[in-house]
C-alpha cells in the first residue's frame, strides 16, 4: 500500500464524515493505493461508527493527547507514506497531489504552508496568524536551520518508516514541533508546499489551547536548542563581564561621564560566574542530550570530546584556584600589614572580586569536568 491518510479524533461527529468522504475521494480520483484511518482517542460522540460506515480503518488510543493519537496512527499505519491531518474538516484532502509528489521524489517530511497556500477569513485566530505561528516558526528556523514557514501546519505528509526512526514521544501539541525539529537534528529532507486552511466545522471551541499549548511549543524547541538556551546567551554574559570586570580590577572606571567603581565591580563579577556557569550548562546539556538520543552527535563535538578530559578541567580549575587563593592570602597579609585597621571598600573590595570570581570559576571547572567524565563513560559503554 503506497498512502494512509491519517486524521486524529477527539470527538468529531460534526465533521468526519465529510473530513472521510474528502479524502476517499482524493484516492479514488487519483488512483492511488491507499486508505483512510482515524486514530481516536476516546470520542463518545459516535465518531468512531460514522468513519467506519464510510469505509475508513479506525485504531484506538487509550494514551490522551494530540501527539499520542498520531503516534499510535502512525504505527498502525499500512502506507509507505503517511498524509496527516486534523478532522475537523479545516485541511483540504482532495488536494494532497503536491504532498504525494515531493514524498514520491524522495522528500521524507513534506510539510504544508497555509501562509503561501491562502488563509481563509476567520480559518485562524488573529493571535496565531500574526503573532502565534510567525514568532514560533522563526524561531524554529533560526535554531534549527531549516527553511520551514509555517512549523505548525497540521496537515503534512512524510515517509513512514523515516518519522517512525525519529522515535517521537510528545504526546500532547508539541508533537507538531517535534516532528519538524527531529526531522532537521538527523537530517531529513525536508520540503515544504502551499496549502490552504478553511473554517473547522465545529460548533464547540478547538482543542488548542493559545497560550498553554504555545508555551509548550516554545519550550520545546528551546530544550531541543542547548547552544541558543546556554552557550550562545551564557558567551554574551561572560564577555560583557569580563570587559567590565578586568578594567575594574585595576581602578575606577569613567564612562561617558559616570564613574563605575565597586558596585559595577560587583555587578561584573556575578555576570562572569553567571555566564560561565551556563557555558559549563551547555556542555553538560549536550552530553547529556547525546547520552540519552535527544541529540545526534557531530564530528566537531566527538573532536571536543575526545580533547576536553576531566584531567584538563582539573588542572585549568587547579590554576584558577591557586590564583584565587594566593589574591586572597596576599590581600590578607597586607591588611595584616596596615595593623588590621579600617579598610576603604574601594581598596579591599579588587582583590576580594579577584579571589571569589578565581576560586568559582576553579571549583565549577573541576566539579563539571567530573560530571562531564561520568557522561562520557556512559556515552563509551553505550557505543560498545
Amino acid at each position: 500500500m503506497e498512502l494512509t491518510i491519517l486524521m486524529p479524533c477527539l470527538n468529531e461527529a460534526e465533521t468526519i464524515e465529510f473530513c472521510v468522504r474528502e479524502a476517499k475521494g482524493y484516492l479514488e480520483a487519483s488512483g492511488t493505493d491507499g486508505e483512510v484511518l482515524v486514530a481516536d482517542n476516546g470520542s463518545d460522540d459516535g465518531s468512531q461508527a460514522m468513519a467506519e460506515a464510510l469505509g475508513a480503518r479506525v485504531v484506538h488510543v487509550d494514551r490522551k493527547g494530540y501527539g499520542a493519537a498520531l503516534s499510535a496512527g502512525i504505527k498502525e499505519a499500512r502506507g509507505r507514506f503517511v498524509i496527516m491531518g486534523d478532522s475537523d474538516g479545516s485541511y483540504d484532502f482532495a488536494h494532497l497531489d503536491p504532498f504525494l509528489a515531493r514524498l514520491r521524489g524522495g522528500a521524507e517530511l513534506v510539510m504544508g504552508n497555509r501562509f503561501l497556500g491562502g488563509i481563509e477569513k476567520t480559518a485562524m485566530p488573529p493571535l496565531h496568524r500574526y503573532l502565534g505561528n510567525p514568532v514560533l516558526s522563526g524561531v524554529g528556523r533560526l535554531f534549527f536551520r531549516t527553511p520551514i514557514g509555517d512549523f505548525h501546519c497540521g496537515l503534512r505528509g512524510f515517509s513512514r518508516s523515516a518519522i517512525l526512526g525519529l522515535h517521537l514521544d510528545t504526546s500532547g501539541m508539541e508533537f507538531a514541533s517535534e516532528m519538524v525539529v527531529k526531522a532537521a537534528l538527523v537530517g531529513l529532507r525536508i520540503d515544504e508546499v502551499p496549502t490552504t486552511l478553511r473554517p473547522d466545522g465545529r460548533s464547540r471551541p478547538p482543542h488548542l489551547r493559545s497560550w498553554p499549548d504555545g508555551w509548550k511549543h516554545l519550550k520545546f524547541l528551546m530544550t531541543y536548542a542547548p547552544h541558543w538556551l546556554f552557550y550562545y546567551p551564557g558567551l554574551v554574559i561572560l564577555g560583557f563581564g569580563a570587559l567590565l570586570f578586568f578594567p575594574l580590577l585595576v581602578g575606577p572606571v569613567k564612562i561617558a561621564g559616570a564613574t563605575l567603581d565597586t558596585g559595577a565591580l560587583i555587578l561584573a563579577s556575578a555576570l562572569v560566574l553567571i555566564g560561565f556557569q551556563m557555558m559549563c550548562f551547555y556542555g553538560i546539556a549536550r552530553l547529556f542530550a547525546v547520552r540519552f538520543g535527544l541529540l545526534p552527535t557531530s564530528a566537531r563535538f566527538e573532536r571536543l570530546r575526545a580533547i576536553v578530559s576531566v584531567d584538563i578541567a582539573c588542572l585549568t580549575g587547579a590554576v584558577f584556584l591557586l590564583f584565587g587563593v594566593a589574591a586572597a592570602l596576599g590581600a590578607t597579609l597586607w591588611w595584616a600589614g596596615q595593623g588590621w585597621g579600617d579598610l576603604q571598600p574601594g581598596t579591599i573590595a579588587r582583590p576580594t572580586a579577584f579571589a571569589v570570581v578565581a576560586s568559582s570559576l576553579g571549583l565549577q571547572l573541576i566539579t563539571t569536568g567530573f560530571l562531564c567524565a561520568l557522561l562520557n563513560q556512559r556515552i563509551d559503554r553505550d557505543a560498545r
